[in-house]
């Protein structure tokens, strides 16, 4: 199952929005297939691995342990249904490191496979496979999308100036990081201010991968069409208080004005299927999801040596918040958080 986990996170940032996958069969101790998921819209791991099967091992399936880090679905998606082909292919035992929470799976593949008469080993590593896929487990368990927020701030604690001019405070190599995480997320989310001051493209060109959706609050449509944000080259969303509508690549989302904006985005995050969210707005946006209670995971970079500006204060994590990781990339420290 290690190595099944081992696997399925060489799809990562390429599968959304499935899960990542591994498979792995093994025959009397020896491994003689093994696959994962590799691109959303093609084939499952269980396909690859058994694919992966040497001809003069072909034989051994019928009397091999397949193991797999999730159930094997029981739907036709864009794929058949990965249980049917476990079956087909007489596979005496299967082991799965946790259940699918999506609703067309979630304890079908194992009720077929047991029909079928195949023993079904369930729960192995589970915690460890159900971390594998904590965005994919909170949309379908939590009705919202995974939370990752992000800032950079000064070696005092500041991430803007108060004249609303840029400042730049993380170097190129954390730079290249923060694209890296981009690349990872469904979404990218940044309040008006730092759309208007900073005006970003909220793309990978750092880094290789997809593009994650955009998303913009701008209550009042007040943004210039001009920015890079708007130009229509990503798929955008603009959260607002005026209208529904669609221009081109850009979507106009109406929200009501209300006090609960952190969960009405969520809401409709959840409502576009958006199983993830990287929010790198500014201090009040980032501070109101803390506040509220709806995060995850937390990346501060600090420029060590960058003081003196007594500008736009950096959030605050509650003193719950837990430490994960911390790392340096020359004069910047990078801290990795979870709310718990």
């Amino acid at each position: 199952m290690h190595r099944c986990i081992a696997l399925a996170l060489l799809g990562k940032g390429r599968v959304a929005p499935n899960p990542m996958v591994g498979a792995v069969l093994v025959y009397e101790g020896r491994i003689i297939g093994e696959g994962y998921h590799q691109y959303y819209g093609q084939a499952h791991a269980e396909v690859n691995c058994l694919n992966s099967v040497l001809p003069q091992d072909r034989h051994l399936i019928v009397k091999s342990t397949l193991y797999v880090s999730l159930e094997p679905c029981a739907h036709f998606g864009k794929t058949p249904p990965c249980s049917n082909l476990i079956i087909e292919n007489n596979i005496p035992t299967v082991v799965i490191g946790c259940r699918d929470p999506f609703e067309q799976v979630n304890g079908k593949g194992i009720e077929k496979l047991k029909a079928a008469g195949i023993e079904v080993i369930l729960g192995v590593l589970e915690e460890e496979c159900i971390a594998l896929n904590i965005r994919f487990f909170t949309f379908y368990t939590k009705k919202r999308p995974y939370v990752i927020l992000k800032w950079a701030q000064t070696g005092d604690g500041f991430i803007g100036k108060t004249s609303g001019s840029q400042l730049k405070i993380s170097n190129i190599y954390s730079d290249r990081l923060v694209h890296r995480w981009r690349s990872e997320e469904a979404a990218i989310l940044v309040g008006k201010n730092t759309a208007k001051n900073d005006d970003p493209s909220l793309n990978v060109r750092l880094w290789k991968g997809k593009d994650p959706v955009r998303l913009v609050i701008d209550k009042r449509l007040e943004l210039s069409l001009d920015l890079r944000m708007l130009n229509g080259q990503q798929r955008t969303v603009v959260f607002n208080y005026e209208r529904t509508e669609l221009v081109g690549n850009v979507s106009y989302y109406r929200l009501q004005e209300a006090n609960d904006l952190v969960e009405q985005i969520l809401a409709a995050c959840y409502e576009l299927k958006l199983q993830s969210v990287l929010v790198e707005g500014g201090g009040s946006l980032l501070q109101s999801f803390i506040d509220s209670g709806f995060w995850d995971e937390a990346y501060i970079i600090t420029n060590k040596t960058l003081m003196g500006y007594n500008g736009v204060k950096a959030p605050r994590l509650n003193e719950s918040a837990k430490l994960l990781k911390e790392e340096s990339l020359k004069e910047d420290m990078i801290q990795h958080y979870s709310k718990q």
